[in-house]
């Protein structure tokens, strides 16, 4: 996530606040300092930054906190809550038009912040909602545009309304709004240009748009990775045109991140969805408590459930369950769990909204998703797709002459076919175990003890 450094220096800090028994107004005012310059090398606005530390520290060396029984985890307490607050303390949805009448929402932006992408992952969102949404394509500039957004379209299964690129965005907007009160379309969403930078003329252009059509919500796509810019850019845009919420993109890349913490306290606008992958379903509504237990290294349990049952399909999830409990789970199993792992952003993702995990460090959890993993995952998929559908159902009749045929058919040593057999084996048996090791309900008293 783009915040990994900044999560591990927060947790540094932290941990030097944990140890001291009793803190003192200087070691207080020591850790701030520390918490300050973490957040100006992620980019976060100076004013904002400055603003938010004032904030902590009145309230941080005040007589609750600096008498309590733990100073330390109360000022963890403070920062937290401090972070929401700058981020918009409450999570913002996109406001609809009451009963059937039609949503008409602008999308806007620069060249580059994956403002099309965006378009289609939000339609797609609306579309699960139970809504008609319509893509309308605007942008008449760039070549690949129109072409860009029929295609992801095509993927979330909704419809696009294009004139091609002779005609004029404004000409094309008024158009689609009536083909979308022909069509029953309750939500349109147009798609307009993108330029390398901020000019007049498509300020311009996005202002004759508004005044044509009733735009009823203005959202601001920008790019995580162009960090500090990003909120210059959300800020010329809401004083020229106004705009009514903030999507925040590529906030998984390897980047600095303080965008997102910025963009409210400069704009007054609230962040309303961030992009987490390039995945037509990577598109997460913004929730500020979430997000600070993230960058704290506290995880998010809640975005975890709701990603899981996005994902996994409850009826094979359960099956497998039943399964694992009796040791009867097989091969098919085996890729079900891979696949559904990759569909959830795979295990970094997965381990990264885990609490106390999160703040291991970006470069640790991204070993996990490394491309050397990923081989040899690959590698595991090809030794089980070069087996029967009889074998993949029932391991145990895996006999030599039949690991030597797999390890032919999937281009490997048998050595690897024997290595990843054994490793299935004694999953197997772990989880045969298990129940027992935990004193489960109506099982002997377990033997296994907790290390804590």
């Amino acid at each position: 996530m783009a915040f990994d450094s900044l999560t591990e220096k927060l947790q540094n800090v932290f941990k030097n606040l944990r140890s001291k028994g009793r803190l003192t107004e200087d070691d207080v005012k020591a850790a701030l300092r520390e918490v300050k310059m973490a957040l100006l090398e992620a980019d976060v606005n100076f004013k904002v930054v400055k603003g938010f530390i004032k904030d902590v520290q009145e309230r941080a060396v005040g007589q609750d906190v600096m008498n309590g029984l733990n100073p330390g985890q109360m000022v963890i307490k403070i920062v937290n809550e401090e972070l929401v607050k700058l981020m918009g303390s409450e999570t913002t949805e996109i406001k609809l038009q009451p009963g059937r009448a039609t949503t008409v929402i602008m999308m806007a932006g620069l060249q580059g912040a994956g403002k099309t992408t965006t378009t289609a992952k939000l339609a797609g969102k609306f579309k699960l909602k139970g809504k008609k949404p319509l893509l309308v394509a605007c942008d008449v500039y760039r070549p690949a545009a129109i072409r860009q957004l029929q295609v992801n379209a095509e993927k979330q299964e909704v419809e696009v309304f294009a004139m091609g690129d002779s005609h004029k965005p404004v000409n094309i907007a008024k158009a689609a709004m009536e083909y979308a009160a022909k069509n029953g379309n309750n939500i349109v969403i147009l798609d307009t240009a993108g330029r390398l930078h901020i000019d007049e003329d498509m300020m311009a252009e996005l202002q004759e748009i508004k005044d044509a059509v009733t735009v009823h919500q203005t959202i601001l796509v920008v790019d995580a990775m162009t960090g500090q810019d990003a909120v210059n850019v959300a800020g010329s845009f809401h004083d020229k045109i106004g705009i009514d919420g903030v999507i925040v993109t590529k906030l998984d890349g390897d980047t600095r991140g303080g965008a997102a913490l910025s963009i409210k306290a400069v704009t007054g606008r609230p962040i309303l969805y961030v992009g987490m992958g390039e995945k037509l379903s990577d598109l997460e509504q913004f929730y500020p408590d979430r997000m600070a237990s993230r960058i704290l290294g506290m995880g998010d349990v809640l975005s975890l459930i709701e990603k899981a049952g996005a994902e996994i399909d409850e009826d094979k999830a359960r099956k497998m369950a039943q399964k694992m409990k009796k040791a009867q789970f097989d091969f098919e199993d085996y890729l079900d769990s891979m696949k559904q792992m990759r569909n959830m952003g795979g295990l970094s993702s997965i381990l990264s909204m885990m609490p106390g995990i999160g703040g291991l460090g970006g470069n640790q959890l991204k070993e996990l998703d490394s491309e050397e993993n990923e081989k040899k995952m690959a590698r595991m998929e090809a030794m089980i797709y070069s087996m029967t559908v009889k074998e993949r159902q029932n391991p145990d009749i895996l006999n030599p002459s039949r690991k030597h045929r797999i390890a032919k058919g999937a281009g490997v040593d048998i050595s690897e076919v024997n290595r990843m057999v054994k490793q299935f084996e004694q999953s197997r048996k772990m989880m045969k175990q298990l129940p027992g090791m935990l004193g489960g309900r109506g099982g002997k008293k377990g033997k296994f003890k907790f290390p804590f």
